[in-house]
């Protein structure tokens, strides 16, 4: 393809356009949206697929996977919000989730800081807070079943120190059943935590902090008035996995340790769908409250991205 172009002279010069791809070549545009396709097929059959699912189920009367199907509407709601065990499960999840997230950001952010300041040691001490995040869920509700049993090392540690009046069965405690669940999350989630805030602290410029304490701050002011605004959106990515992780995974720390007891003192919302999907056999209202479940989830994401996000 030639273009025509006018010279000062008045004369008319032919120049070279750009070629014109040929016949049947695909374009690198069109190349990258094929490539991106097994991995689209991929997300709608395993991601929307499920989540499609879900909300389908929760309107069936499914008394178990080989039983026979009905439409039931808006019965399964009825159902779930008459049940005392799903507002008690409400409730353990809300108390989990106000208790645990803040402990852990918190605790996390500040362990994260100091490593960040490169102490001695400071590998060493990388490794150690990533090790519960390498030990396998099972193993963890073993620790934790080690030391919180009657005859454990909890209860061993305070007959040793003269408070056996102290001592309980804390897993089989009403009082404190959801108390050990929460302190096995916030255990196994504040050390993996702070080595993600510690790789983030990294990248911010040594001189703020620097600056900040040759105008007198310590390092309690230039750790929460300095570096905490500069993370903050990434303060807010890490609460938000750690919501999620909280909120759809502790079915597997209660399934391990309490089984949702005593009575329905430590039963979540995860533990709950598991419970009727797969031991009661009602899917319909298991997937109802998966449904409730995944909207809280979006809920909460919505609310956490607001409260984080950058006031500049």
């Amino acid at each position: 393809m030639t273009t025509l172009t006018s010279t000062p002279g008045g004369t008319s010069v032919r120049r070279p356009g750009p070629p014109s791809p040929a016949p049947g070549r695909r374009t690198p545009r069109q190349g990258g949206t094929i490539l991106a396709v097994p991995a689209l097929v991929w997300y709608l059959v395993f991601m929307v697929g499920p989540m499609v699912a879900i909300f389908v189920i929760a309107t069936l009367h499914w008394p178990g996977m080989l039983q026979p199907v009905s439409f039931a509407g808006l019965d399964n709601v009825r159902t779930v919000m008459d049940d005392p065990v799903f507002w008690d499960s409400v409730r353990n999840t809300a108390v989990q989730l106000a208790v645990a997230l803040p402990i852990m950001i918190v605790c996390a952010f500040m362990l994260g800081y100091y490593v960040a300041q490169r102490p001695p040691g400071h590998r060493v001490l990388r490794y150690l807070l990533f090790i519960p995040g390498l030990i396998s869920t099972p193993a963890k509700a073993m620790v934790f079943y080690a030391a919180l049993s009657p005859d454990g090392l909890l209860n061993g540690a305070l007959q040793s120190v003269g408070l056996g009046s102290l001592t309980d069965a804390w897993l089989a405690s009403p009082s404190t059943a959801l108390a050990c669940l929460i302190a096995l999350d916030v255990w196994s989630g504040i050390g993996f935590t702070a080595v993600l805030f510690a790789a983030r602290l990294n990248s911010v410029p040594d001189e703020l902090g620097e600056a900040a304490q040759l105008d007198g701050a310590g390092h309690w002011r230039t750790m929460w008035r300095v570096h905490f605004p500069v993370i903050r959106d990434y303060v807010g990515v890490v609460t938000m996995l750690q919501f999620l992780w909280t909120l759809f995974g502790s079915a597997q720390n209660v399934l391990l340790l309490t089984q949702g007891g005593p009575g329905t003192s430590s039963t979540t919302l995860s533990f709950l769908v598991y419970q009727k999907a797969f031991i009661a056999a009602d899917l319909g209202y298991s997937q109802t409250v998966g449904v409730i479940l995944f909207l809280a989830g979006l809920a909460g994401l919505l609310v956490i991205r607001r409260v984080f996000r950058q006031n500049y």
